[in-house]
């Protein structure tokens, strides 16, 4: 809709309604969701019974409570440490490789930025099982040739981390070099003609002004990799993360502790996201 150009009450009315049911259908699912944790039922779903917050405090034996369920913490633990360790490694290497690709020099700028994107455009399920076949391959190699058992390249966390850094570094790399794109080179220079080294130009003036887009690129790395279901799945070991006890609560059938957990993980990220977005107003 252009608002400089008049438009008739039906086409307003038809906008509004539109406007309605789209968020309507993209929040609902989830207010309901939030609103049955609290549901005092053994099932995850309608109808009401009640309100209770057994399924955060409960301790059993019939209802069992997010804060007792061993199960679940240990695999929010196990997410919680797998998405931050993605996420330190990803703001490196992606600040780093956002520095390359912005060289004007760099001769195979080219080719390198289609292999870095390559994984975005790979179905999450088979680069898990290619990381896997080759993982295990590389691992049997090394063990047969050198003798040396490598418990890192078996199903494992450093396993899940290094396939989520695999695509998720991608992702921050490109937030970074879109800002990097807008910096004023000029700033370097005068930095450097007032007597600065090269380490001090880079860490207060260069990643001073990347700032806003590494603690968007960590936070979106963070994220992506705490949720991600598809190449985890693969590649998981005995400690599993908390997509992947979700997915096994459900098949199985499960209770609304499932609901709480959604809960907490929604209020979680919509505070994150409001804080954020107030920080980027303010320093605008």
């Amino acid at each position: 809709m252009i608002r400089t150009l008049p438009n008739s009450k039906t086409y307003l009315a038809g906008y509004k309604f539109f406007i309605f049911i789209f968020f309507l259908f993209l929040f609902a699912p989830l207010v309901i969701t939030m609103i049955l944790a609290f549901n005092d039922s053994m099932f995850p779903s309608l109808p009401w019974k009640g309100f209770t917050l057994d399924w955060f405090f409960g301790d059993g034996p019939d209802k069992v409570g997010l804060f007792h369920d061993k199960i679940n913490l240990r695999g929010i633990a196990t997410s919680f440490k797998t998405a931050v360790a993605v996420s330190f490694f990803s703001t490196i290497i992606g600040t780093m490789a956002a520095f390359l690709f912005e060289q004007e020099d760099f001769k195979f700028k080219g080719a390198l930025y289609f292999l870095m994107i390559a994984p975005l455009v790979i179905p999450g399920v088979i680069l898990g099982i290619s990381i896997l076949l080759f993982s295990n391959a590389l691992g049997i190699f090394l063990e047969d040739t050198l003798g040396i058992y490598f418990k890192f390249l078996t199903p494992s966390f450093w396993l899940v981390v290094i396939g989520q850094f695999s695509f998720i570094t991608t992702i921050v790399t490109m937030i970074i070099s879109a800002r990097l794109r807008k910096f004023d080179r000029t700033l370097e220079e005068a930095a450097f003609n007032l007597g600065a080294n090269k380490f001090e130009v880079v860490w207060f003036i260069t990643l001073k002004f990347l700032r806003p887009s590494l603690v968007g690129g960590a936070a979106i790395a963070f994220l992506m990799s705490f949720e991600n279901f598809n190449t985890t799945l693969f590649l998981i070991g005995s400690q599993s993360t908390l997509p992947i006890n979700l997915y096994q609560q459900v098949r199985d059938g499960s209770t609304p502790v499932i609901n709480a957990i959604s809960f907490i993980l929604i209020l979680t990220t919509s505070i994150i996201a409001v804080a954020n977005l107030y920080r980027g107003k303010k320093e605008i």
